[in-house]
């Protein structure tokens, strides 16, 4: 490495200054890059705060814990998203499966009980008046396939070449759920 400041080091260059010399700040430039941006692409796609800074304290824990395993042939956004996506479609299904919990069964017999969900009542939506509620509702509403393509590219910038590296898809399907994805939210969001 030059004699730069850490600071000044790319992703790459401080990814591999802490595999090698176990630099804590070269560690914690990382952190203070990608906090923001993971934090975004992950609560994007679960919608819920506290898991959301679960899922990111983890993926840096698993960084810091496996550096050994990072390659200096791609781009360290690539491995870092790579590690976010997998744990936040772990936390996706965790939430999945347990949504499918009845609770028909609880209680005396013959006795069923009814649970109003008040999430999408539209005075609720009217009255919130955010429009970056109504786009992350609808982003929860779309298959996860298309949701995760759309925030990577669309809200989190990335290149077609990286959400391929990323998801381990042929570039046509990401391009393909990318379009299918937009499509969905446009309808979900058309009166808005």
């Amino acid at each position: 490495m030059s004699l730069k400041p850490l600071s000044e080091y790319t992703d790459e260059e401080l990814i591999i200054e802490f595999k090698l010399n176990r630099t804590e700040a070269a560690f914690q430039i990382l952190v203070k890059r990608f906090k923001s941006p993971l934090f975004n692409f992950v609560y994007r796609f679960l919608g819920d705060y506290e898991l959301c800074s679960d899922v990111v304290q983890e993926t840096f824990i698993r960084v810091f814990r496996n550096v050994d395993s990072y390659k200096n042939i791609g781009k360290f956004s690539t491995w870092i998203y790579t590690i976010a996506s997998n744990l936040t479609k772990t936390e996706y299904r965790k939430i999945r499966s347990s949504k499918n919990f009845s609770i028909s069964n609880f209680g005396q017999e013959g006795e069923d009980y009814e649970i109003s969900d008040s999430t999408y009542r539209p005075d609720k939506i009217v009255e919130s008046g955010q429009t970056g509620e109504l786009i992350q509702k609808a982003l929860l509403e779309i298959p996860e396939q298309y949701r995760e393509m759309v925030i990577l590219r669309d809200i989190q910038g990335l290149a077609y070449e990286e959400i391929t590296e990323i998801t381990g898809l042929p570039i046509g399907t990401v391009k393909s759920r990318i379009n299918r994805g937009r499509e969905k939210l446009q309808k979900l969001l058309k009166n808005v």
